[in-house]
């Protein structure tokens, strides 16, 4: 791997610089960023770059939404309006909504964009691995809140705390769909400590709703109670299309009809999932010699 430069560097701590504004301090943003500390926090943000390693600029660049090597261009499709439309909302007015579509519509990457445009916006990638304990430090570390020899109803307390405290938080759940069962359950347990403090966003697949069907046929506990909160139904996105598709091919330098009809082809042959699309955008620019 090459070694960093000056200006690298700068960008990156220009970044930081950014991420380190949406949150009340720079303790709390330095809290919330993995294996990194406050005094490398201050030095980076102060020029200071002397003792900090290449690896450690890579690490905070990856964590705070550094500048796209790459180039890609994002789009505004009509699922990220959407999604963006549902953000702002809940964060507005402290609601929850749980937003569904199909894998690939960039359900991740408006939810990425919009945490990187306003404060008090926390988000949270779920995993089937998560117990409790991990998923409430992951919500407590992306607040910025430091959790050693805290228990979990410790945690979560001085989570409330945090949110208690701020103008407009809003909680975002990506692949939500992937919590445990007994993650799930301890999370309707706490949702109700949440209610009008803080908006709540759960992105996934439409399997929750099967899930959530399931677990109110057959009388599973908090179910019924949770299903009501979400207003007893989930915000649907619509299907990415074909001009959705032609939109990205524009905005990253595919605009002759040999390579849009390429990509189009093989988007329309996975259900316009936005992953295919950038792989063969990607693959005509290399073929063209872009």
């Amino acid at each position: 791997m090459s070694e960093l430069k000056r200006e690298d560097k700068d960008a990156i701590s220009e970044s930081l610089r950014a991420y380190v504004a949406k949150y009340p301090s720079q303790t709390k943003a330095s809290g919330s960023l993995k294996n990194t500390s406050v005094g490398t926090v201050s030095n980076i943000l102060n020029g200071r770059y002397e003792n900090i390693s290449d690896e450690m600029f890579r690490n905070i660049a990856s964590q705070v939404g550094s500048v796209n090597p790459t180039g890609w261009q994002i789009v505004e499709t009509g699922a990220y309006q959407e999604i963006t439309g549902v953000l702002a909302d809940a964060q507005r007015w402290r609601n929850v909504t749980w937003v569904t579509g199909e894998a690939g519509c960039g359900k991740s990457t408006a939810a990425r964009s919009y945490l990187q445009e306003h404060r008090e916006v926390f988000y949270i990638l779920c995993s089937e691995d998560m117990k409790k304990g991990d998923f409430v430090r992951e919500i407590a570390r992306t607040v910025g809140i430091r959790t050693e020899g805290c228990n979990i109803r410790e945690v979560w307390s001085l989570i409330l705390d945090d949110i208690i405290q701020m103008d407009a938080p809003l909680l975002v759940f990506d692949e939500a769909d992937k919590l445990t069962e007994p993650v799930f359950h301890y999370f309707i347990s706490l949702y109700n400590k949440l209610e009008e403090k803080c908006g709540v966003v759960f992105l996934s697949t439409d399997y929750i709703a099967k899930r959530i069907s399931n677990g109110l046929k057959y009388q599973k506990p908090g179910y019924k109670e949770f299903y009501s909160r979400i207003g007893r139904k989930f915000y649907a996105l619509e299907p990415t299309d074909e001009r959705d598709v032609y939109a990205i091919c524009s905005a990253n330098g595919v605009t002759d009809r040999k390579g849009i009809d390429y990509v189009m082809k093989e988007a329309s042959a996975c259900d316009f999932d936005l992953r295919r699309v950038k792989k063969s955008i990607h693959k005509v620019k290399r073929m063209t010699g872009e």
